[in-house]
């Protein structure tokens, strides 16, 4: 009777946080059937073309880009050695750490008309103004595309590398027993087989894309995201801005669809893997000279040179440290120690109750819970105010009704509604790592916990928090370090008067104030290399174990 009740509730816990967490997507999701045909009219014939065309021209241009740089890359440092090939191994990850409006913000710094690379080839050639000659314009859909290829890449360099790994040396060399070369054997075995992971890696870098706000804004570039942004508090229209948020998550199902396929493919894949991993093939000359170009540039466009700017920059403009600054960091600090706090708290709710008591249904929630890493955190925003902003309207009410009190706002423009948004977007993140771990533990050792007397709780609390400590903290990591990154729900969500790392890098960029934004924005990459540390070491990790 006692497990009983435990199990009960256990599973109305998880239940709960799983709906709670759910209510942002179903929110906008009902805006789907909402009646609004003088609304859609309207946004056809004005906005909605122009987001929909960009949009996939941005999808198509750093879809594109991702892949040539990621399969390249990954081929290079998994099939070949060359000079350096060791080092671009955990080199070609590190752009990772760059906010893709951070790395914006910085090459218009450097390209604009006063930046020194303008400054310095009018020096040379005696140029006198802008007529004079002609460079290409950084702040357009172009530079957009450009800008998030450099740091997205490594999605898919990431999981094609990780197919390259996983394919049977076997396979091959029989390709080569029959005639084909390298590059034939790449194009017509290896390539077709790292296909599913492929296509992850590019669902992902699709997925961040359509997430993006600081970039497609700084760059004057309409896609859905700015289009919710302003259609919402610009226009103070929350019917058209959630039906927008509805039309978009429409293209993040289908990036989700083609993810889930991957992953599907990818296990089909590793059923028929032979345990020999292929062999290098050396590159001398002037092909080990290519190779090492190939993967120095976007490492050194991706990461080292944005970072070299932004590092000078803080140091020419170092009063710009001061105590404002630290407020900022402190803020940025405590919101995202809270939310990764929340985050591992409800995570471990929800895969302990699904452990205890496995169900279909529970597993379905789980998912749905868990699809707020997909959606834009221009869409989560949305959809915690719009209940947020009825339950103040409820709240305002009754007091003002019963004891003439004014309330203001309890819940909108609080920590606690950006905090959830936070969780929604991120529990995927801590949900996935906790699920991971959690799955590691033998289900007998809960049978011997139980039959020593401890209760669920207590077989948690003694027994698999030990356990999972490390893991824990990783899931911890990893959602701190993307709340400190987070910008369009924060800069939607954000109490009046509330400032941190990345509001201000934003703001201080769009006033014109560029090498002044590089503090904050380097900040925000330091501790951005935090998971990319993690996810080098957990790949070396692995491929001793194999």
């Amino acid at each position: 009777m006692t497990n009983l009740r435990i199990f009960s509730l256990w599973t109305t816990l998880t239940w709960g946080a799983a709906i709670l967490v759910g209510i942002p997507v179903f929110v906008v999701l009902s805006y789907i059937f909402t009646p609004s045909s003088e609304l859609w009219s309207h946004l056809f014939a004005t906005v909605l073309p122009r987001y929909v065309a960009n949009s996939l021209w941005l999808m198509l241009g750093v879809g594109s880009g991702t892949l040539l740089l990621g399969v390249a890359t990954a081929w290079l440092v998994t099939m070949t050695r060359f000079p350096g090939h060791r080092f671009f191994e955990w080199a070609l990850l590190i752009p990772l750490a760059i906010p893709a409006y951070v790395i914006a913000f910085t090459y218009t710094g450097l390209l604009e008309y006063s930046g020194p690379i303008q400054t310095m080839l009018r020096d040379w050639f005696g140029w006198r103004s802008a007529s004079d000659y002609w460079f290409p314009q950084i702040r357009s859909l172009w530079g957009a595309i450009i800008m998030m290829t450099l740091v997205f890449f490594p999605y898919v360099y990431m999981l094609a590398r990780a197919s390259f790994l996983e394919q049977s040396a076997t396979v091959l060399e029989a390709s080569r027993t029959l005639g084909c070369g390298a590059w034939k054997s790449f194009f017509l075995v290896a390539l077709p087989l790292a296909r599913p992971g492929i296509a992850g890696g590019l669902a992902l870098v699709l997925m961040e894309t359509l997430n993006d706000f600081g970039t497609v804004d700084f760059f004057a570039v309409d896609t859905f995201s700015t289009g919710i942004y302003r259609t919402w508090l610009g226009m103070g229209n929350v019917a058209a801005a959630a039906q927008l948020g509805a039309v978009m998550m429409l293209f993040i199902f289908s990036l989700i669809l083609l993810e889930r396929w991957s992953r599907g493919m990818s296990k089909t894949e590793r059923s028929s893997r032979a345990d020999r991993i292929a062999s290098r093939h050396t590159l001398s000359g002037w092909q080990g000279m290519a190779a090492s170009l190939v993967c120095a540039l976007p490492v050194f466009f991706g990461f080292f040179l944005p970072v070299a700017a932004m590092g000078y920059w803080t140091i020419t403009t170092w009063d710009f440290v001061d105590s404002r600054f630290f407020a900022m960091a402190y803020n940025s600090f405590a919101l995202a120690g809270l939310a990764a706090f929340v985050a591992v708290i409800v995570a471990v709710i929800l895969a302990y109750g699904h452990r205890l008591q496995p169900s279909r249904g529970k597993s379905i929630a789980l998912r749905f819970a868990s699809l707020g890493y997909a959606i834009p955190g221009a869409i989560i925003a949305l959809g915690v105010m719009i209940p947020f902003t009825y339950l103040d309207n409820i709240a305002a009410n009754f007091f003002r009704e019963h004891w003439n009190i004014s309330t203001g706002q309890l819940f909108t423009g609080t920590w606690l509604a950006l905090i959830f948004a936070y969780l929604v977007r991120f529990l995927s993140v801590s949900l996935n790592t906790v699920e991971a771990s959690l799955a590691k533990i033998t289900p007998n050792m809960d049978g011997a916990a139980r039959t020593l007397g401890h209760s669920a709780s207590s077989t948690l609390m003694k027994v698999h928090a030990p356990l999972m400590r490390g893991s824990l903290f990783t899931a911890l990591i990893l959602v701190f370090v993307d709340v400190m990154k987070e910008l369009p729900a924060t800069f939607m969500m954000r109490p009046f008067g509330l400032e941190t790392l990345a509001i201000r890098s934003y703001e201080m960029a769009n006033d014109g104030f560029l090498i002044q934004s590089a503090s904050s924005s380097l900040a925000i990459v330091a501790v951005g290399i935090i998971p990319v540390i993690l996810i080098t070491l957990a790949i070396r990790g692995s491929r001793a174990a194999h």
